[in-house]
């Protein structure tokens, strides 16, 4: 030991410091003849004449750049301050610290306490010039050193992943092949089951429907069991998220995408710390490679699907919601033509509530007059009837498209299930030999390997139940007929297994958006249809005045009332209102009270008995002239010996007075042996007069 490597007598009696530390959990693992140098060190120290000597190897898996916690080295500093370290020995510079601040910040405390900083290379004073200019330039190096290795291994992988070779993690339903590169995973149930979500979202548009839809199935996800390495799966019941990763993921559109997010930097309590996966821009992504590898999707549909995810999330102004259901069929459709805000949907009324569009964001966030309100029973009514006109000349053809997808659900429910069926068959089979294989005497092993046989046995029995419970299901489901419901569209929309979120979805088919405005004049709403592929078309619907609502009496009501009127009591004109399936405005069937009180409001005149001339009369008033009953006239009038008027169909008869003097009538009606019948010029008689 030269005469510089003696320590004073002061320094020795303070504990010497052995510091270890390796970067990554890769280097503790693998890397053990760098651990057993450092450790060496300890008998370094009590070589140069320290009797206490502490071991710090709290660091081990962690780097020294400064962005993460180091609680070894924060006890190191802790007792530098307090004046209990005499020396600090490391492997060398890069061991304690790649990062200017916490290497100059060490020194200066080895400096205030005259403890020194020991390596293989020789002992150094801080409070030395030369020394700690010497300790400074091993510090620059060693973070020099770090940068320069980052900046080689970034560039190195960026290059790489610029040619798509760069073997980064991929998503479950792909493989690194050894030789052919990136390729679909040779598991058919889990590329079954990636097509299937695709599938469903692509008839749903709604990544919360086509869950709820494959929930609703019991379809099976896979789920790494291996962490990271994703060799082996756990089929699990199938999540949002899984729905979400798939519909998101480039990937699955053959596209390779390298450096889709990135890190960021921040300050907390006094050290920088880093957070990964921030998910960038489309537009800033480092690499993309579209056509890279085979695709379960091509890209057109891949962007389709972002853009109606983001429609779907916020309510952008460029698009529209997908079909959530409610009593709204507009709802997310409608675009105001004033200030073009979307037009929002709310509830009035009791029971039944009624849905009313209304543009009143400016009222509510910029203290502006609202643009307009209507309610929503009429324009959806209006909506409907253009939407049926419009799909009308193709009704035929979309009900063999909804034939055959109808089947094609069918057949993925039974394939997705068979599927299962097989693989949990296998699972078994490969238990069994297994078991077989097992020494029958290690029976630690054995009766491991027979429980866990029992429970591949049970799975396939679960799997066979659900095959013949699908299979049940579905020979028990009655066809729809599709063919039959496309000659009447009203019937096939009005029926009762159609929900309003089935409507939904075939209105945003069609239709891109619509424009709603109000024509004060004409007092109108006014839609501007906007349909897919181009073609515009506008619909006015008169708008409600003040005071007016949905439980009106139809027109075709009223008319009957006023053609009635004045002729016929309100007993009359109920039993012809309910004849005519002519319901109240509420639904219910008329009576002499309701008539009465519809009269009252629309101001039509009653019937009055006093007000009759005597020229006409009515069926029993005619019975009881001619001294029959009322089934003989109507058998009179139906043979057409008696005339009778109807002021509508089903209506009562009215009789003219003079017409009961007809010989023909008063001979038909004294007839009393036989059937009230009249005998016509060209009828012949059954038997010969001879």
């Amino acid at each position: 030991m030269a005469n510089t490597d003696l320590l004073p007598a002061t320094v020795l009696r303070r504990k010497a410091v052995v510091y270890v530390r390796q970067s990554t959990q890769t280097q503790v693992q693998n890397n053990l003849e760098s651990q057993r140098r450092q450790y060496d060190l300890v008998e370094e120290a009590r070589r140069r004449g320290f009797a206490q000597v502490e071991v710090i190897d709290d660091d081990l898996g962690r780097s020294a750049s400064g962005m993460v916690a180091r609680p070894g080295f924060d006890r190191l500093v802790a007792w530098l301050c307090a004046g209990e370290v005499g020396a600090v020995l490391c492997f060398d510079a890069s061991r304690l610290a790649r990062n200017g601040r916490d290497w100059h910040h060490l020194l200066e405390l080895c400096g205030l306490v005259e403890a020194r900083v020991i390596d293989l290379d020789g002992v150094y004073d801080p409070c030395r010039p030369n020394d700690r200019l010497l300790l400074g330039m091993k510090g620059s190096i060693s973070e020099f050193e770090l940068g320069v290795l980052r900046a080689r291994m970034f560039e190195a992988a960026r290059a790489k992943a610029q040619r798509g070779e760069l073997r980064i993690s991929v998503p479950i339903g792909y493989v690194w092949h050894r030789e052919v590169g990136l390729g679909f995973d040779p598991d058919i149930r889990l590329q079954e089951a990636i097509r299937l979500i695709f599938a469903r979202f692509r008839k749903l548009g709604s990544a919360r429907q086509a869950f709820l839809s494959l929930a609703a199935e019991q379809v099976h996800f896979p789920r790494p069991s291996d962490g990271k390495k994703m060799v082996t799966f756990d089929w699990t019941p199938i999540r949002y998220r899984n729905v979400i990763a798939v519909l998101k993921n480039p990937f699955y559109a053959g596209t390779y995408a390298y450096g889709k997010s990135e890190k960021r930097t921040a300050l907390v309590d006094g050290r920088l710390r880093k957070s990964y996966g921030h998910s960038k821009p489309v537009e800033h992504w480092e690499v993309m490679l579209q056509g890279h590898h085979e695709a379960y999707i091509d890209w057109s549909e891949f962007e389709r699907n972002q853009k109606q995810l983001a429609v779907n999330a916020y309510g952008r102004v460029d698009g529209v919601k997908s079909g959530r259901g409610g009593r709204a069929l507009l709802a997310g459709m409608l675009c105001c033509a004033r200030c073009g805000r979307r037009l929002t949907v709310a509830y009035t009324g009791r029971g039944a509530r009624q849905p009313v569009y209304r543009c009143d964001r400016p009222h509510v966030q910029l203290a502006q007059p609202r643009c307009f309100t209507f309610g929503g029973r009429r324009a959806d009514e209006a909506m409907a009837r253009e939407l049926l006109r419009a799909v009308e000349p193709l009704a035929v053809e979309a009900a063999s498209l909804a034939e055959r997808r109808h089947m094609e659900v069918q057949a993925d429910q039974r394939r997705i299930v068979n599927l299962e069926l097989q693989q949990a068959r296998y699972e078994a089979t490969l238990a069994e030999r297994r078991y077989a294989a097992c020494d029958p005497d290690n029976r630690l092993i054995a009766a491991q390997l027979e429980r866990s046989w029992e429970s591949a046995l049970q799975r396939v029995q679960a799997s066979q139940r659900r095959v013949d419970a699908v299979e049940q299901t579905l020979s028990a489901m009655a066809t729809p007929d599709l063919g039959g419901l496309a000659q009447d569209l009203a019937a096939a929309w009005d029926a009762p297994g159609v929900t309003m979120r089935t409507r939904q979805q075939l209105l945003h088919t069609l239709v891109q958006e619509i424009i709603a405005d109000l024509d004060e004049k004409t007092r109108e709403i006014v839609l501007t249809i906007h349909w897919r592929g181009g073609q515009h078309s506008e619909v006015r619907v008169a708008k409600p005045r003040s005071g007016e609502h949905g439980c009106r009496t139809s027109d075709e009501a009223l008319a009957v009332m006023r053609s009635m009127a004045g002729k016929w009591s309100d007993e009359h004109i109920a039993a012809t209102l309910n004849r005519m399936a002519l319901p109240t405005g509420q639904g219910k069937t008329w009576t002499a009270h309701r008539v009465s009180s519809v009269r009252m409001v629309n101001d039509i005149r009653a019937y009055r008995s006093a007000h009759k001339d005597g020229q006409w009369l009515t069926m029993s008033e005619a019975a009881a002239k001619l001294g029959v009953n009322n089934h003989r006239i109507r058998r009179l009038i139906k043979q057409g010996i008696l005339y009778a008027e109807q002021v509508v169909p089903r209506a009562p008869y009215q009789i003219r007075a003079s017409d009961l003097l007809d010989p023909r009538v008063i001979e038909a009606a004294a007839r009393t042996l036989g059937p009230c019948q009249a005998v016509g010029e060209n009828q012949m008689s059954m038997f010969s007069s001879t």
